[in-house]
Formats: structure tokens, C-alpha cells, sequence
């Protein structure tokens, strides 16, 4: 019952039936990584998470997916490599970005990083628990688009036989689609994989997706 009356709370926050727009970014970020829900609607080689109502999946593609909220598209990437090998890292918080933070809950670590993109928009990168997300989106769309992000990023889980068995293979190791995802892309150089990737039927507010 308390998962439930924690997921109910998530979701009225990111469909915007409370105060979003006026919350602190920290506190958007906080209230998700301390929900402590474990929900997932989306499964995955090798990984599940949860898809919040109101986000479609446009496409997949190995270990890439593109996420739409019917105005922003939500570009994910997981990286079970580094999962697998436990890869460690450490964020510098940027002073001249837009808004820059170290993310750490329960061992998990990651950043969010802000910066002035063009045409009065802005590029989110949001990494965590070995996965990242990166939108382009408008101030005003700023605080809805990070709760979207953290709520798939920290909603994350791995099925640690099934990446073993999969890497034991080098599929992945060998693959030019991997994404450096401890990569800071900043304003210079957003990478997208539109074109690259097979298109799936879009999926609305699924209750579970192969």
C-alpha cells in the first residue's frame, strides 16, 4: 500500500496535478530518488523500467530507446558495460551551467548538467545507475522534463544473468552503436540516433511492454 500511495504521489507531481513548475529542480531530483518505488512496465534485454503515463516509446534499438512526451523527444541510453564492470566515476559540478548537481542515493551515483543549447532552449543530460537520458527542451519545460528523466533513470533495474550471458558473447563490446554515457555533451555536440534506429510502434501508457 505505501509503494502504491508513493507511486500515486510521483505521478500526480509529472502529469502536472501539483506545483511542478514551482518546485526546485534538487527537490524534483530528491523526491524521486527517495520514493523508493520498484515499478516497472517496460522489459528490455538484460534490463526493465518504469514508463511514466503520458511518455510513448517512438522507437528501440539495442540498448537505445527514443521516449516522446508528444513534444520533446527523451533519447535513453543504458550501458550495461559498465554496469557489469562496476565502472566508477566523479562529476565536477560545472559553475556556468544553467544548472549542474552530482546525483547519490543508496550507492547509485550520476549527475544532472543543464546547459544553454539554442533558440532560447536548453540540453538536460541526466545520468544515473548506468543509464542516460538527454532532451532539448524549453525553460518553462524544464522541471516536467527532469521528473520525467529521473523517474525512468532511478526505476532502472538489471537482470545481472542475463547481461553476463549476453556479454560473455561480445555482442555489445563490438557494437558502434555504444554511448559513452559519463560523456558531458554540453551544447556543442548533441548527439542523436534518430536515423540509426528501428522504429516500433508507439506504445501509450503501457502496462507492460516486450
Amino acid at each position: 500500500m505505501k509503494k502504491l500511495f508513493l507511486l500515486g504521489a510521483i505521478l500526480l507531481v509529472i502529469t502536472g496535478c501539483s506545483s511542478i513548475e514551482s518546485s526546485e529542480i534538487s527537490s524534483i531530483l530528491s523526491d524521486s530518488l527517495n520514493s523508493r518505488v520498484n515499478t516497472t512496465n517496460v522489459n528490455r534485454m538484460g534490463y526493465r523500467y518504469y514508463l511514466p503515463k503520458g511518455l510513448i516509446i517512438k522507437s528501440s534499438k539495442d540498448f537505445n530507446e527514443i521516449i516522446s512526451d508528444q513534444k520533446y523527444l527523451y533519447y535513453l541510453y543504458v550501458d550495461i558495460v559498465s554496469y557489469e564492470s562496476d565502472i566508477q566515476f566523479t562529476y565536477t559540478v560545472n559553475p556556468d551551467a544553467y544548472y549542474s548537481s552530482s546525483l547519490t542515493y543508496q550507492g547509485k551515483k550520476g549527475y544532472i548538467e543543464i546547459n544553454n543549447y539554442e533558440n532560447d532552449q536548453y540540453l538536460i543530460e541526466i545520468m544515473y545507475n548506468y543509464a542516460k537520458i538527454e532532451v532539448i527542451a524549453y525553460e518553462n519545460d524544464i522541471n516536467r522534463v527532469v521528473a520525467y528523466a529521473i523517474s525512468i533513470l532511478s526505476s532502472i533495474t538489471y537482470n545481472d544473468s542475463v547481461i553476463e550471458n549476453y556479454l560473455g558473447d561480445d555482442v555489445f563490446l563490438s557494437s558502434e552503436e555504444a554511448y559513452d554515457i559519463f560523456e558531458i555533451v554540453g551544447s556543442d555536440n548533441y548527439l542523436e540516433f534518430t536515423e540509426e534506429t528501428d522504429e516500433t510502434d508507439e506504445v501509450r501508457d503501457p502496462d507492460y511492454i516486450n
